[in-house]
C-alpha cells in the first residue's frame, strides 16, 4: 500500500505493464494482454482507467486472472490436432499416447498390421492393447526410461511373438511433441516392420 508500482518487485516476465499503465492512464482506453510468471503461470493482466463516484480519472485498476490451466488445455488441443494430421499421413503403423501412456490416436495402418480396430485401441493404455501384447520390457524401458531423458528414439528394435499377428521384428521410433509450456504433452510412438527384410 502506497508504494509506486515501479518499485513493486513481482513474478511477472512482462516488465511492461508500468508503461501500460501509464498508458491507459493518457489516453484512457483499457489494455488486455496474457502475461506470464517466471514459475511459468500465465495470467490475463486487465488494466483500466480507475473512476471515482465523482466520474473523475483517479488512476488505474490492474487485475490478473490465472489462466494457466486454459493455456495449457488449449496447447493440448493444439499437439493433438497436429498429432492426428501427422498421422492421418503416415504409411507405417503409428499411434500417439498421452502423458499416461493412453492411446490417443492411431493410424489406419496400425489397425491393419496389428488386426485392431479403434475400438479397441483408443483411449487405453498401451500396455492393455490387445490384451497385453504391448506389454514388452523393452519397450516399457523406452518410454518410461529412455524417452523421458531424451525425449526421443530411433531405429530400436524391438522382436516380440503377438498373438493375433505372430513373430515380428520391428523398429521403433518416438518422439516427444513438448508444449509452449515446456511438458511433455503427446508421443508420437511409430514402428516399422522389418521381420522379412532380414
Amino acid at each position: 500500500m502506497g508504494r509506486a508500482l515501479s518499485d513493486i518487485k513481482s513474478e511477472l516476465k512482462d516488465d511492461e505493464l508500468l508503461d501500460a499503465a501509464h498508458a491507459v492512464l493518457d489516453n484512457l482506453v483499457p489494455i488486455e494482454r496474457e502475461v506470464k510468471t517466471l514459475g511459468g503461470n500465465c495470467y490475463l493482466a486487465r488494466i483500466q482507467p480507475y473512476r471515482t463516484l465523482e466520474n473523475m480519472i483517479d488512476g488505474v485498476v490492474l487485475t490478473f486472472t490465472n489462466i494457466t490451466e486454459h493455456t495449457r488445455a488449449v496447447a493440448v488441443q493444439e499437439a493433438r490436432l497436429l498429432a492426428e494430421g501427422i498421422v492421418n499421413t503416415v504409411r507405417e503403423p503409428l499411434i500417439v499416447l498421452d502423458d499416461k501412456l493412453k492411446v490417443v490416436t492411431a493410424s489406419r495402418s496400425f489397425y491393419q498390421s496389428f488386426q485392431v480396430s479403434a475400438e479397441q485401441t483408443i483411449g487405453l493404455p498401451i500396455y492393455q492393447l490387445g490384451d497385453g501384447q504391448w506389454n514388452i520390457t523393452a519397450l516399457r524401458d523406452l518410454l518410461e526410461t529412455i524417452l523421458p531423458q531424451s525425449r526421443v528414439f530411433e531405429n530400436y528394435l524391438v522382436e516380440h511373438d503377438f498373438p493375433s499377428i505372430g513373430y515380428r521384428k520391428m523398429l521403433l521410433n518416438a518422439r516427444s511433441i513438448i508444449s509452449q509450456t515446456g511438458e511433455p504433452q503427446l508421443i508420437l510412438l511409430a514402428m516399422d516392420d522389418v521381420t522379412d527384410k532380414g
